[in-house]
């Protein structure tokens, strides 16, 4: 596969998972009735989002680490929650794990030839 699969990979996870946030957390199992805070987890969700759709490489570093914080809120609550809220928990985490993954190919994917060269002397 090329970046540019990596790139569409990781943006449509990304979208995906902002949307998801926002209806998880508005409108489908929000945790109080009528809505929730936890909604501004999503908002966070869109301080990358230009970056990956411009494809530009440090947004893509960053947002490996940042990632990372979905995956474990959709671990932890897809084994403790029960019904739809565990099935939004299963997606998000399946969502953060394609956002994840394409995002580190697509970092590997665009390196430059010095530091593949240094990678492999190492």
């Amino acid at each position: 596969m090329t970046a540019r699969n990596y790139q569409l990979a990781a943006s449509a996870s990304l979208i995906a998972l902002i949307f998801l946030g926002l209806g998880w957390e508005l409108w489908w199992a929000p945790i109080k009735p009528g809505g929730s805070w936890l909604v501004l987890k999503s908002i966070v969700l869109l301080a990358p989002l230009f970056g990956i759709l411009r494809g530009k490489r440090y947004t893509y570093k960053w947002t490996s680490l940042l990632v990372q914080f979905y995956l474990l809120e959709g671990l932890v609550r897809a084994t403790s929650d029960s019904g739809i809220a565990q099935r939004l928990a299963i997606v998000e985490t399946m969502l953060a794990t394609i956002l994840f993954v394409s995002v580190i190919l697509y970092i590997r994917a665009t390196r430059t030839p010095d530091i593949e060269k240094a990678a492999s002397a190492s």
